[in-house]
C-alpha cells in the first residue's frame, strides 16, 4: 500500500516514514503545503498522514481542496492542535480520523491500518479469500491454515490485490504500490513476482485478465484463468 505522509518537521517525517515502511507501506513524503496537495491530486494513494501546521498551504486549507476536487482517499490529520474544537474542525472538513501529537508509532500504523481496512470495506485484519489468509497486522498468509513464506514484495503484491479483490488491478497500478512512483522497475520484475505467488498459492489464484490487469479469483479451482 502506497501513503503520503505530510510533515514539516524533518525529524518527525522520517520517524514516520520509518515506522510505516517497516510496516510494509510504500512512503511517499511532503513538507509543505503545495507539494502535498499536488501529490494528492495527481497521485494514487490508499492513505493519506497530515500535519495541519505547514508552509505554503496550511493543512486544513489542503485538505478542504482535496475534499472540494472530489479526492476520497482517507485521511490521517496528525498535528500538535490537539483541543476538541479542532478535532472537530478537522474531522469536519474532510478528515477520516484525528491523532493528536505526541503520539505513539504503534498507534499511527494500527488507525493507518485500519483506515485501509475499512475504505476497503473489511471490519478486520484478517481476510479470507478462498483457502488464503491474510492477516494484515502480522503481515502472515497461510493456505488451509499452512503459513507460506512469502517476500516482502511477494506479500505487498498479494495484499494490494486482496484489497481491491472485486476489480482487476492495473500492471501500471500495482507497480506503484509495490515500488512507489520515482522507482523505474520493468515489467517483468511485477510479472516474476505474481509467477512466484501463483507457484506458492496456487497456479488458478490469480487471474491475468487481458488488457486489465491482475485480479484474485478466490478459489484455486478457478477456471478461464489466462497464466
Amino acid at each position: 500500500m502506497r501513503i503520503l505522509v505530510v510533515e514539516d518537521d524533518a525529524r518527525i517525517l522520517a520517524d514516520i516514514a520509518a515506522a510505516l515502511s517497516g510496516a510494509g507501506f510504500i512512503v511517499d513524503t511532503a513538507s509543505n503545503g503545495e507539494d502535498a496537495w499536488f501529490l494528492g491530486d495527481t497521485e494514487d494513494f490508499a492513505l493519506i498522514l497530515l500535519d495541519l501546521g505547514l508552509p505554503g498551504m496550511d493543512g486544513l486549507s489542503v485538505l478542504k481542496k482535496w475534499r472540494a476536487g472530489g479526492l476520497e482517499t482517507p485521511v490521517l490529520i496528525l498535528s500538535a492542535r490537539g483541543t476538541w474544537q479542532e478535532r472537530v474542525e478537522g474531522i469536519d472538513a474532510g478528515a477520516d480520523d484525528y491523532l493528536p501529537k505526541p503520539f505513539r508509532m504503534e498507534e499511527v500504523i494500527a488507525r493507518a491500518r485500519a483506515l485501509v481496512r475499512r475504505a476497503a470495506g473489511r471490519a478486520t485484519s484478517v481476510q479470507e479469500i478462498g483457502a488464503v489468509s491474510i492477516d494484515t497486522v502480522r503481515m502472515s498468509v497461510t493456505l488451509r491454515g499452512a503459513p507460506i513464506n512469502l517476500t516482502g514484495l511477494e506479500y505487498r503484491a498479494l495484499a494490494y490485490l486482496a484489497t481491491h479483490k472485486d476489480r482487476a488491478v492495473s500492471p501500471v497500478e500495482l507497480r506503484e504500490h509495490l515500488y512507489g512512483v520515482d522507482n523505474d522497475r520493468e515489467a517483468n520484475a511485477l510479472e516474476a513476482i505474481i509467477a512466484r505467488l501463483r507457484r506458492k498459492l496456487g497456479a488458478q489464484f490469480i487471474v491475468t485478465r487481458r488488457g486489465f490487469g491482475y485480479s484474485l479469483a478466490g478459489d484455486d479451482d478457478a477456471s478461464g484463468v489466462t497464466k
